[in-house]
């Protein structure tokens, strides 16, 4: 009988990892599979901006939920704002994005003093977290999800900053 619970509690266990491994895996989303995902324009601290859909990316989860991001032209808004608001973040679910924990909501998203800064909408500050700089990198784009195995970097240019849930 002892042996029987053990084996169930066994069960139970893999079951729970694979739950999780599958909801961490996904599929990094390129601008073309974005265009039916994305509005045109976006707000943001009372202002509407276009989004750059040839500079967006994004991942689906293996469970269907999406975390999105996309440069938008912050021509209109003032020099401290466009400092930190380069790019619109949308995610579905709660997400770990620099090693911080990030609940499910829209962003204003970019880097700042060298840190990758998240915003709510307002412009208030959400998250700011360390970025790293990746030299390898040969050709790199302003925005783009890349696949790590165990999580994902947001790339704006050479610098990324870590993505998991």
């Amino acid at each position: 009988m002892h042996f029987a619970r053990v084996r169930a509690f066994a069960a139970a266990v893999v079951v729970s990892v694979a739950v999780v491994a599958s909801a961490q895996s996904g599929t990094v989303l390129k601008p073309a599979d974005l265009q039916k995902l994305l509005p045109a324009t976006v707000y943001y601290k009372g202002q509407s901006a276009p989004v750059q859909l040839r500079n967006s990316s994004g991942v689906k989860f293996a469970d269907g939920y999406n975390v999105l991001a996309a440069m938008v032209d912050t021509s209109g808004y003032s020099s401290d704002v466009s400092a930190k608001y380069q790019a619109y973040f949308i995610t579905e679910v709660t997400v770990k994005l620099g090693g911080q924990v990030l609940a499910a909501g829209i962003y204003g998203a970019g880097i700042a003093g060298g840190k990758f800064v998240l915003t709510d909408v307002g412009g208030h500050d959400v998250l700011t977290s360390p970025m790293a700089t990746d030299d390898a990198t040969k050709h790199p784009v302003p925005l783009q999800f890349i696949s790590t195995g165990g999580g994902y970097r947001l790339y704006l240019g050479r610098q990324f900053v870590t993505l998991s849930r």
